[in-house]
């Protein structure tokens, strides 16, 4: 079983971005908690990668060109726990 988790912080940054790109994160959370991690990973529009550098241990998924979702996976018992770290505008 897989779970989405989040700050207030992140709420926050959800609140400040675009109406579509918020449908975007709660249609990913509905198909991870849906589906599972490893099946959404499989959808090639959310390009799921690891990071590297100081974000080593992360991963991240575009919500579009310029969105991403940061996230690290943690496993309580025998839920799978996704905790999502920050939904930020990418720089280039």
């Amino acid at each position: 079983m897989w779970k989405v988790v989040w700050s207030k912080r992140v709420d926050k940054q959800l609140r400040r971005i675009p109406f579509y790109i918020r449908e975007g994160f709660q249609e990913w959370v509905s198909l991870v908690e849906g589906d599972g991690l490893l099946e959404t990973r499989k959808l090639s529009g959310y390009h799921d990668e690891p990071l590297m550098g100081v974000r080593f241990g992360q991963r991240s998924v575009r919500l579009n060109k310029a969105y991403r979702v940061i996230y690290i996976v943690n496993k309580e018992q025998e839920i799978q726990l996704i905790e999502v770290i920050e939904v930020n505008k990418h720089e280039y």
